[in-house]
């Protein structure tokens, strides 16, 4: 029994989707260049049986490129491709994009208008005779809460029904890779956080290995198994989301995932003075120059120093922005306001402050490591 006939034996309800088997798939110094611009430039990258991976990164920065490369949409200019260990795409083969067994989330949804929701759905399952195509499909539409509009076409359906049904349409052929390409971009921000659940269950309901394409880092860490922050065409720092977020490799990496307050200083005798405090750096030699980076919800905002040593300052401004309110603040023996982020609901009662840093939101870095 093949995997598509075999997907036909699940009832459609949670819990029931898998794939015969997840594949793994190796990027080996892949570089693809468009005239006289690399968008890759060597990408070493191993995605594991099942694991869901994210590719994270400013615009430009090559991860669309990598993922239309692996799911054979472009050819790369060099290196090698491999699913399970067999390559796919490289100088001397290329396997066409019907016979890898994977499918693609677009960000746009990519639908085909002329046809219906069931259409669109069976559109990947021509292998199989007519009645087997259209009850996995019945069963994949009700995995994704939207069987109701089998009958409908995608413009009578909001954007969060046309994603379900794009993804609906990705996990019918049980494929051993997934590929999404910023699936939630095009979503308002309630619908969004819905719609990005509803996915993450689905796709460790199918265990496919996933690779999503995102520039956002709120929605990397939320659904990756590992992040591959990525600029200028090359992976800048690989791991899981613990470890980009706590562990950043340099000022960029830290700086990517929340905003920060900068402070250059010099190290002396193991320590480095800025407005925000004195802070340990002992794996700096003396002399050297670095940047203090401060996680802007790093620090707590206090009425008044109430005689202590604590840094003090300035509000400048507040913002209201719901649970949160952003604060500019000069401190003192600062020349910048900097920006800080607390809880709105605890007012102040002066412009006058004082801080407490919390000493894991305190990351520093050598000047040109940034």
């Amino acid at each position: 029994m093949d995997a598509l006939t075999n997907a036909s034996i699940n009832d459609g309800t949670v819990g029931t989707a898998g794939t015969d088997f997840a594949g793994s798939l190796r990027f080996k110094d892949v570089s693809r260049r468009f005239g006289d611009h690399w968008a890759l430039q060597g990408l070493s990258l191993d995605v594991k049986p099942g694991e869901t991976m994210c590719l994270l990164g400013e615009s430009g920065c090559g991860k669309t490129t990598a993922l239309r490369i692996a799911a054979g949409i472009e050819r790369q200019t060099s290196g090698t491709i491999e699913l399970n260990g067999v390559e796919i795409a490289g100088p001397k083969s290329f396997m066409p994009p019907e016979k890898r067994n994977m499918s693609l989330v677009f960000q746009d949804y990519a639908l085909f208008p002329h046809m219906t929701i069931l259409q669109n759905v069976m559109f990947g399952l021509s292998t199989l005779r007519k009645p087997e195509a259209e009850n996995i499909a019945r069963e994949t539409l009700a995995r994704v809460r939207i069987e109701e509009y089998a009958a409908s076409y995608p413009h009578m359906l909001s954007g969060g029904q046309q994603q379900r049904v794009a993804l609906a349409r990705a996990i019918a052929p049980r494929p051993q890779v997934m590929f999404l390409d910023e699936p939630f971009s095009g979503l308002d921000s309630v619908l969004r956080d819905t719609v990005r659940e509803e996915t993450m269950a689905v796709l460790r309901e199918t265990q496919a290995t996933s690779i999503i394409v995102t520039h956002d880092p709120e929605e990397a860490l939320y659904m990756a198994d590992r992040i591959a922050l990525m600029r200028n065409g090359r992976i800048e720092q690989i791991g899981t989301p613990q470890e980009l977020y706590l562990k950043p490799v340099n000022g960029f990496a830290a700086g990517f995932f929340g905003g920060m307050n900068v402070f250059p200083g010099t190290v002396v005798k193991g320590n480095v003075a800025t407005p925000l405090g004195t802070f340990a750096a002992i794996d700096f030699e003396n002399g050297a120059k670095v940047d203090v980076m401060v996680r802007i919800e790093g620090v707590e905002v206090f009425d008044t120093s109430n005689g202590s040593e604590q840094p003090t300052g300035r509000v400048l401004s507040q913002r209201f922005a719901g649970e949160t309110a952003w604060m500019s603040v000069l401190v003192d023996g600062g020349t910048d306001p900097i920006t800080l982020k607390r809880t709105a609901r605890k007012q102040l009662k002066s412009d006058l402050v004082s801080f407490v840093v919390d000493p894991a939101a305190v990351l520093i870095f050598t000047t040109s490591a940034n």
